[in-house]
Parts: structure tokens; C-alpha cells; sequence
């Protein structure tokens, strides 16, 4: 029996880990599950997949989620210092789905204790990769990419050396939005910005999948995981989310990880990796899909990738406050206190503006995210001034 625990619970990917726990609930046993604020969803996750642990993010909280957990036996706790004790409480496996860089801290206290974690937190990867890999070192965890891209590379490679790497290929859907012009795009609402063609995500992967922002952060994440040099990873468009991503190796081979677009796919892999299970997800269906197109992205109308490798080649703390003003920008566009051509313009902005010292710990790169946004939010009072 694997001992499970699930940071982000209640969000798209907690809940797709959990749609396969239930497939199989005599294979695992839930030490703690997590959400931010979200007390009655948690509470309810908890009773009916028996949690030794619920952890609420929000401190403030912590009375509500103890009196939804009355009588359960389960252990209520709040706060970031409880989200931590949490990562260290045992687990073999841990789902790593918090959203942004509020993930950080609990994400590197489950490297840090060793087992297995699964990562579907870009932004922690983005905003401290180093720091991450080299805690993974340490301890001797495991880090497995959960993001179907990363996933897809880690797949393809199968063991193989990075040596034998040629090439990367981050491959892109481009969003719902990849035919528009740059006029069309001043008028996007939050509503069309969240509905991707494709996947089902939460609100601010979708906006960052529209802005192609989603795709700059993987390039960051990929050259963590897979450090062959940017100038050898490379995205594109394939609008039907069919191949995932492709390793090309100096042989000129090139693997490809194919696939219907469903996250239960990916976390299924990191889930019983080195062994496979089974899944309730669609079977890939190539004669009935017909076609599978490809093209170059377009930088001019998605700013967004330019900043991200920029920010990559930089490196330091670059992407810390790439990541931070992105996440206020997006906040911001959600709330229709911005338009959507704006989150671009801000991260450019605030990226042009704010210098760092290169992050040595954990406190290094939070220092730097919560100056960044102190300033995203002061160019968003002059654009809407």
C-alpha cells in the first residue's frame, strides 16, 4: 500500500489523482489532502477517503475545517506551517498542485523528506528550480513531472542519457486564441480566456495556456528538468494536443509521446511509476482525428513566450519575478480590473524594472516574488489610472 499525500486537493489535478485512487483503494493509503480555502470540499475529500490530515492554507480557517472534520478522527490543521508539517508527515508520494508560488515552501519540504513527488506546480519549479533539483539531490527524492509535456520528455527518454539528446520539443494547443490578430485580443473576457479547446484546467493555467504564458513557464521547468541547454528545446503549435511533446536524439530518431488530452494520463504515469496502471481515459483514436497540424508559435502576437526564454537565459531571479508579476497580472485580468493584452505588458514592465541577487535559499526567491508583485500591482494602478 503507497502512502499518498495530495497538496491541492480540490483543484483539477487533486481531484484527477483522486478520480484514480478510487479506481484502486486497497493499493493506497491518504496520509494528508490540502486546499487553500475551500473547507467543505476538503472536509469532504477527507471523510471519504479517510485522511489521517486535512490541511487548510488559510489559517483563519482552521475553526471551520475542524468543526466540518468534528467526529471524523481526522486531524484539522491550518496555515502554512501546518502545510509543511504536512509534507513531512511520511508520505511515499506526493502530489505537488498547489497553485503559483504558494506551493514553494510545501513542495520543497516533501523533497526534502525524501519518497517520491510528483509536480504539477510549475510555478515553484520556475521560481526555484535550482534550489528544487538540488534539495532532490540532497535527499534522494524522486521528482517526476506531472505537466503532460514534461511528462511526455520524461517518457520518451526512458532512461536514456541526456548525451543522446539532440533536441527538446515543447509542443503547444496555442490556446483558444491562436488565430487571433492583436486587436481581436484587446477584447477577450475572462469567460473566453478560461475555456480552453482542449483541457480541462482551473482558471489560471487557462489564462496562462491563452496568453501562451503556460508555455514560457514549461520551457523554464523543462531546462531544470532537462538540462540540455535552451537552445536545444523548442516549442511548437499543435493545435489538437495529440503528441505531447518529442525527444529527437543525436541518432536523428525522434520519440514521440502520444495521447488523449486528459491530465489523468500523466498523473497516472508518475502515479505508479516504474510500473503503469490502468485508466479510464479515452483510447487515442488516430483515424478518427484524421489530421494532426503544426506550426511555429508567433512571439509578436504572444509576447509572452519572448519574455519567458529571456527570462530563462537570464536566469538568477529572473524568473521568480517573471512568474510573481505574471500571477498578479492574471489575478488582475480575472477580476476585469485589466484587459488581457495588459498581463503581458505588466510582466514585461516589472521584469525590465526589478533586479535580484541570484536566490541562495527558499527566503531569497519569496523576497523577490513579493517585491515583483509589490510592483506589478504599482504599473496596474498606472495602466488604469
Amino acid at each position: 500500500m503507497r502512502k499518498v499525500s495530495i497538496f491541492g486537493a480540490t483543484g483539477s489535478v487533486g481531484m484527477s489523482t483522486l478520480d484514480l485512487i478510487q479506481r484502486d483503494p486497497d493499493g493506497y493509503e491518504i496520509v494528508a489532502l490540502t486546499a487553500h480555502n475551500d473547507v467543505q470540499g476538503l472536509a469532504g475529500l477527507a471523510r471519504q477517503y479517510g485522511a489521517a490530515m486535512a490541511v487548510i492554507g488559510r489559517a483563519d480557517l482552521y475553526g471551520a475545517l475542524k468543526d466540518a472534520l468534528a467526529g471524523s478522527g481526522i486531524r484539522a490543521m491550518a496555515g502554512e506551517a501546518a502545510l509543511i508539517e504536512a509534507a513531512q508527515a511520511g508520505a511515499d508520494w506526493s502530489m505537488a498542485a498547489i497553485v503559483g508560488c504558494a506551493g514553494l515552501r510545501p513542495t520543497m519540504a516533501a523533497l526534502r523528506a525524501g519518497g517520491t513527488v510528483a509536480l504539477a506546480n510549475k510555478e515553484s519549479l520556475v521560481s526555484a528550480g535550482m534550489l528544487m533539483t538540488d534539495a532532490a539531490a540532497a535527499s534522494g527524492a524522486t521528482l517526476l513531472p506531472v505537466d503532460s509535456e514534461h511528462n511526455a520528455i520524461f517518457q520518451c527518454l526512458a532512461g536514456s542519457s541526456l548525451e543522446e539528446v539532440a533536441r527538446i520539443t515543447l509542443t503547444a494547443s496555442g490556446g483558444p486564441f491562436r488565430t487571433f490578430s492583436r486587436d481581436e485580443m484587446r477584447h477577450i473576457t475572462p469567460d473566453q480566456a478560461v475555456a480552453h479547446p482542449n483541457w480541462s484546467m482551473g482558471a489560471k493555467i487557462s489564462v496562462d495556456s491563452a496568453t501562451m504564458m503556460n508555455k514560457g513557464l514549461e520551457l523554464i521547468e523543462a531546462a531544470h528538468l532537462f538540462p540540455i541547454g535552451l537552445d536545444r528545446i523548442e516549442i511548437l503549435v499543435h493545435p489538437q494536443s495529440v503528441i505531447h511533446s518529442m525527444v529527437e536524439y543525436r541518432d536523428r530518431s525522434t520519440l514521440a509521446q502520444l495521447g488523449s488530452p486528459d491530465m489523468r494520463i500523466p498523473i497516472a504515469h508518475a502515479l505508479a511509476w516504474p510500473k503503469r496502471i490502468a485508466t479510464p481515459c479515452r483510447p487515442l483514436d488516430l483515424a478518427c482525428i484524421g489530421r494532426l497540424d503544426f506550426e511555429a508559435p508567433d512571439e509578436n502576437r504572444f509576447p509572452a513566450l519572448r519574455l519567458a526564454r529571456q527570462a530563462a537565459q537570464a536566469d538568477g531571479a529572473v524568473p521568480t519575478i517573471l512568474n510573481a508579476a505574471n500571477e498578479v497580472a492574471v489575478a488582475a485580468f480575472l477580476e476585469r480590473a485589466i484587459g488581457f493584452l495588459d498581463i503581458a505588458t505588466i510582466v514585461e514592465d516589472v521584469v525590465n524594472r526589478y533586479s535580484a541577487a541570484v536566490p541562495r535559499q527558499i527566503d531569497d526567491v519569496l523576497a523577490a516574488d513579493a517585491e515583483a508583485r509589490a510592483m506589478a500591482r504599482q504599473v496596474m494602478e498606472r495602466l488604469t489610472v
